[in-house]
Protein backbone atom coordinates (compact mmCIF):
# COMPACT_ATOMS: atom_id res chain seq x y z
CA UNK A 1 0.00 0.00 0.00
CA UNK A 2 1.63 3.35 -1.05
CA UNK A 3 2.59 5.65 1.79
CA UNK A 4 1.79 9.34 1.86
CA UNK A 5 2.76 11.94 4.45
CA UNK A 6 -0.25 14.07 3.55
CA UNK A 7 -3.84 12.98 3.99
CA UNK A 8 -5.75 13.02 0.67
CA UNK A 9 -8.30 15.50 2.04
CA UNK A 10 -5.54 18.06 2.73
CA UNK A 11 -3.97 17.96 -0.73
CA UNK A 12 -4.84 21.21 -2.58
CA UNK A 13 -6.78 20.68 -5.78
CA UNK A 14 -8.61 22.77 -8.36
CA UNK A 15 -8.46 26.55 -7.76
CA UNK A 16 -6.85 26.00 -4.35
CA UNK A 17 -3.88 24.22 -5.92
CA UNK A 18 -3.30 27.11 -8.33
CA UNK A 19 -3.70 29.74 -5.60
CA UNK A 20 -1.19 27.98 -3.36
CA UNK A 21 1.54 29.05 -5.81
CA UNK A 22 0.48 32.71 -5.81
CA UNK A 23 1.67 35.54 -3.60
CA UNK A 24 -0.41 35.70 -0.41
CA UNK A 25 -2.56 38.72 -1.24
CA UNK A 26 -3.40 37.40 -4.70
CA UNK A 27 -5.26 34.48 -3.10
CA UNK A 28 -9.02 34.56 -2.67
CA UNK A 29 -9.55 35.13 1.06
CA UNK A 30 -6.42 37.19 1.88
CA UNK A 31 -7.20 39.48 -1.04
CA UNK A 32 -10.82 39.78 0.11
CA UNK A 33 -9.63 40.86 3.58
CA UNK A 34 -7.36 43.45 1.94
CA UNK A 35 -10.32 44.78 -0.02
CA UNK A 36 -12.41 44.97 3.13
CA UNK A 37 -9.74 46.73 5.22
CA UNK A 38 -8.75 49.31 2.61
CA UNK A 39 -12.35 49.82 1.50
CA UNK A 40 -13.68 50.48 5.01
CA UNK A 41 -10.87 52.89 5.96
CA UNK A 42 -11.12 54.82 2.68
CA UNK A 43 -14.94 54.88 2.85
CA UNK A 44 -14.81 56.33 6.37
CA UNK A 45 -12.31 58.98 5.26
CA UNK A 46 -14.54 59.85 2.27
CA UNK A 47 -17.55 59.99 4.58
CA UNK A 48 -15.75 62.38 6.92
CA UNK A 49 -14.94 64.61 3.94
CA UNK A 50 -18.58 64.57 2.82
CA UNK A 51 -19.76 65.61 6.29
CA UNK A 52 -17.19 68.40 6.42
CA UNK A 53 -18.20 69.56 2.93
CA UNK A 54 -21.86 69.71 4.04
CA UNK A 55 -20.79 71.70 7.10
CA UNK A 56 -19.03 74.21 4.85
CA UNK A 57 -22.19 74.55 2.76
CA UNK A 58 -24.02 75.58 5.93
CA UNK A 59 -21.20 77.74 7.28
CA UNK A 60 -18.34 78.71 4.93
CA UNK A 61 -16.33 79.91 7.96
CA UNK A 62 -16.74 76.69 9.96
CA UNK A 63 -13.64 75.40 11.74
CA UNK A 64 -13.29 71.75 10.78
CA UNK A 65 -11.57 69.04 12.81
CA UNK A 66 -9.07 68.46 9.99
CA UNK A 67 -7.94 72.09 9.81
CA UNK A 68 -4.56 72.27 11.55
CA UNK A 69 -2.67 75.15 9.99
CA UNK A 70 -2.20 77.04 6.72
CA UNK A 71 -0.83 74.04 4.83
CA UNK A 72 -2.75 71.13 6.42
CA UNK A 73 -6.42 71.95 6.06
CA UNK A 74 -9.29 69.96 4.55
CA UNK A 75 -11.50 73.04 4.62
CA UNK A 76 -9.19 75.14 2.47
CA UNK A 77 -8.73 72.29 -0.03
CA UNK A 78 -12.51 71.80 -0.32
CA UNK A 79 -12.92 75.42 -1.41
CA UNK A 80 -10.70 74.91 -4.47
CA UNK A 81 -11.78 74.11 -8.02
CA UNK A 82 -9.88 70.80 -7.91
CA UNK A 83 -12.12 69.56 -5.09
CA UNK A 84 -15.09 69.38 -7.49
CA UNK A 85 -13.57 67.78 -10.58
CA UNK A 86 -16.89 66.55 -12.03
CA UNK A 87 -19.01 69.43 -10.78
CA UNK A 88 -19.71 67.93 -7.36
CA UNK A 89 -17.45 67.22 -4.35
CA UNK A 90 -14.87 64.52 -5.09
CA UNK A 91 -15.59 62.58 -1.85
CA UNK A 92 -18.96 61.51 -3.28
CA UNK A 93 -16.98 59.48 -5.84
CA UNK A 94 -15.20 57.78 -2.94
CA UNK A 95 -18.44 57.05 -1.09
CA UNK A 96 -19.79 55.14 -4.11
CA UNK A 97 -16.51 53.59 -5.26
CA UNK A 98 -15.38 52.27 -1.88
CA UNK A 99 -18.88 50.93 -1.18
CA UNK A 100 -18.37 48.74 -4.27
CA UNK A 101 -15.00 47.61 -2.88
CA UNK A 102 -16.54 46.71 0.48
CA UNK A 103 -19.42 44.84 -1.18
CA UNK A 104 -16.97 42.90 -3.35
CA UNK A 105 -14.99 41.90 -0.26
CA UNK A 106 -18.09 40.71 1.59
CA UNK A 107 -19.37 38.51 -1.26
CA UNK A 108 -15.88 37.04 -1.70
CA UNK A 109 -15.65 36.20 2.00
CA UNK A 110 -19.09 34.60 1.68
CA UNK A 111 -17.56 32.22 -0.86
CA UNK A 112 -18.55 33.80 -4.17
CA UNK A 113 -16.33 33.36 -7.23
CA UNK A 114 -16.83 36.37 -9.47
CA UNK A 115 -16.81 36.34 -13.27
CA UNK A 116 -13.90 37.61 -15.33
CA UNK A 117 -15.94 40.55 -16.66
CA UNK A 118 -16.46 41.74 -13.08
CA UNK A 119 -12.73 41.67 -12.37
CA UNK A 120 -12.04 43.59 -15.58
CA UNK A 121 -14.57 46.23 -14.51
CA UNK A 122 -13.11 46.39 -11.00
CA UNK A 123 -9.58 46.76 -12.40
CA UNK A 124 -10.69 49.60 -14.66
CA UNK A 125 -12.48 51.33 -11.80
CA UNK A 126 -9.55 51.03 -9.38
CA UNK A 127 -7.08 52.14 -12.08
CA UNK A 128 -9.18 55.22 -12.80
CA UNK A 129 -9.39 55.86 -9.07
CA UNK A 130 -5.60 55.61 -8.78
CA UNK A 131 -5.20 58.02 -11.70
CA UNK A 132 -7.53 60.48 -9.94
CA UNK A 133 -5.54 60.14 -6.72
CA UNK A 134 -2.25 60.78 -8.57
CA UNK A 135 -3.74 63.86 -10.23
CA UNK A 136 -5.04 65.22 -6.95
CA UNK A 137 -1.73 64.44 -5.21
CA UNK A 138 0.07 66.57 -7.83
CA UNK A 139 -2.49 69.37 -7.55
CA UNK A 140 -2.37 69.37 -3.75
CA UNK A 141 1.41 69.53 -3.60
CA UNK A 142 2.32 71.77 -6.52
CA UNK A 143 -0.77 73.85 -7.36
CA UNK A 144 -2.93 74.23 -4.25
CA UNK A 145 0.06 73.70 -1.88
CA UNK A 146 -2.29 72.58 0.91
CA UNK A 147 -2.66 69.05 2.26
CA UNK A 148 -5.93 67.40 3.23
CA UNK A 149 -5.47 64.76 5.99
CA UNK A 150 -8.52 62.71 5.04
CA UNK A 151 -7.46 62.81 1.39
CA UNK A 152 -4.08 61.42 2.39
CA UNK A 153 -5.81 58.53 4.15
CA UNK A 154 -7.53 57.71 0.86
CA UNK A 155 -4.17 57.93 -0.94
CA UNK A 156 -2.68 55.50 1.57
CA UNK A 157 -5.47 52.98 0.97
CA UNK A 158 -5.41 53.30 -2.82
CA UNK A 159 -1.75 52.28 -3.14
CA UNK A 160 -2.10 48.67 -1.88
CA UNK A 161 -5.60 48.43 -3.38
CA UNK A 162 -4.26 49.22 -6.86
CA UNK A 163 -1.06 47.19 -6.56
CA UNK A 164 -2.60 44.01 -5.22
CA UNK A 165 -5.71 44.16 -7.41
CA UNK A 166 -3.40 44.32 -10.42
CA UNK A 167 -1.27 41.47 -9.05
CA UNK A 168 -4.40 39.43 -8.29
CA UNK A 169 -5.74 39.90 -11.82
CA UNK A 170 -2.38 39.09 -13.40
CA UNK A 171 -2.07 35.94 -11.28
CA UNK A 172 -5.58 34.74 -12.13
CA UNK A 173 -5.25 35.45 -15.85
CA UNK A 174 -7.78 38.28 -15.89
CA UNK A 175 -5.05 40.49 -17.37
CA UNK A 176 -3.16 38.51 -20.05
CA UNK A 177 0.58 38.81 -19.45
CA UNK A 178 3.77 36.77 -19.86
CA UNK A 179 4.52 34.37 -17.01
CA UNK A 180 7.71 36.27 -16.19
CA UNK A 181 5.86 39.56 -15.73
CA UNK A 182 3.19 37.89 -13.59
CA UNK A 183 5.84 36.25 -11.41
CA UNK A 184 7.77 39.51 -11.07
CA UNK A 185 4.63 41.43 -10.06
CA UNK A 186 3.74 38.82 -7.45
CA UNK A 187 7.23 38.64 -5.96
CA UNK A 188 7.78 42.39 -5.89
CA UNK A 189 4.27 43.59 -5.01
CA UNK A 190 5.21 44.55 -1.44
CA UNK A 191 8.27 46.44 -2.68
CA UNK A 192 6.21 48.27 -5.32
CA UNK A 193 3.62 49.28 -2.71
CA UNK A 194 6.39 50.36 -0.34
CA UNK A 195 8.00 52.50 -3.06
CA UNK A 196 4.60 54.12 -3.63
CA UNK A 197 4.42 55.13 0.03
CA UNK A 198 8.03 56.29 -0.02
CA UNK A 199 7.39 58.45 -3.08
CA UNK A 200 4.39 60.14 -1.45
CA UNK A 201 6.22 60.77 1.83
CA UNK A 202 9.35 62.05 0.07
CA UNK A 203 7.46 64.46 -2.20
CA UNK A 204 5.47 65.83 0.74
CA UNK A 205 8.65 66.27 2.79
CA UNK A 206 10.62 68.05 0.09
CA UNK A 207 7.66 70.19 -1.01
CA UNK A 208 6.98 71.41 2.53
CA UNK A 209 10.48 71.09 3.92
CA UNK A 210 10.67 74.83 4.57
CA UNK A 211 7.64 74.50 6.86
CA UNK A 212 8.57 71.16 8.44
CA UNK A 213 12.13 72.35 9.19
CA UNK A 214 11.92 76.14 9.56
CA UNK A 215 15.05 78.10 8.76
CA UNK A 216 16.66 80.01 11.62
CA UNK A 217 18.17 82.50 9.26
Amino acid sequence: MPKSSVAPSTVPHGPDAAEAKMTLLARHRPYAWLLLATGVVAWLASGALVLDRLELYKNPNASLSCNFNTWISCGDVMKTQQAELLGFPNPFIGIVGFAVIITTAVVMLAGARLARWYWIGLQIGITLGMALVCWFWFEALYVITILCPYCMVVWAMMIPLFVFTTVRNLSHGVIPAPAGLTRFAGEWAWVIAGLGYLAVIATIFFRFMHLIIPSNA
